[in-house]
């Protein structure tokens, strides 16, 4: 056997990289444009993969239990797609009856897990994790007429497997996070934002994050 009493130490420390892929759950306002009267619906229209970093701390509890602390920083990108509910075309894209626009985030994300691991078999052994915790987004596009907001809230479940190396242990991983705070910062906030594309923000009622991460973590 690997490191045959790792798990045994009260502390260990590790890094992780990974990439994710995210989306937003959006409801539409159903409220009629104040310019053109068109009602606009949005969904997802794209989700292109990001990666992450972070850091790992690791508290022994019991045998079988763990807590962690897992701090990073993510890099993510998501197209939300506008149409209008007549087949019109969208205001500012003659003959186009669709409007895309990329959504950037930079979250410097602060989960707290819990980590139930099974017995040790040989060189593996698998785990869950579940726990929660605050991003704060630390990069944001103001010209862009989709702003998101600061903070976020979520949890986290996933599972992963534990493998044993000579001189470490390396981990994939598998997690969805959902959020619960509004993410859409308000049209009525934006002295900056133009008034033929305050619209975009107003056709949407509430916008939450998701997210699917594979992380490699390393410690």
């Amino acid at each position: 056997m690997n490191r045959p009493y790792v798990d045994d130490k009260l502390f260990h420390f590790g890094f992780q990289l990974g990439v994710n892929i995210g989306s937003f759950g959006i409801t539409d306002s159903e409220v009629p444009d104040s310019i053109t009267g068109e009602i606009y619906h949005s969904r997802v229209g794209s989700m292109l993969p990001g990666f992450h970093v972070g850091f790992v701390s690791d508290l022994r509890l019991c045998r079988y239990l763990n807590l962690r602390f897992c701090p990073g920083i993510q890099f993510m990108s998501r197209t939300i797609t506008f149409k209008t509910e007549s087949g019109n075309p969208v205001v500012g894209t003659p003959g186009k009856t669709g409007k895309d626009i990329d959504v950037l985030a930079m979250p410097l994300y602060l989960p707290l897990y819990l980590k139930w691991s099974a017995e040790r078999e040989g060189n593996y052994r698998p785990y869950v994790i579940f726990g929660g915790g605050a991003s704060f987004n630390v990069s944001r596009d103001r010209e862009k007429p989709i702003l998101m907001n600061l903070t976020d809230y979520f949890c986290e479940v996933g599972f992963g497997v534990d493998l044993y190396f000579r001189w470490f242990k390396f981990c994939p991983e598998i997690s969805y996070r959902i959020g619960f705070a509004d993410q859409l910062y308000p049209a009525s906030k934006r002295m900056e934002l133009a008034p033929n594309e305050a619209f975009y923000s107003n056709s949407i009622s509430r916008m939450t994050s998701h997210c699917i991460c594979l992380t490699f973590n390393f410690e």
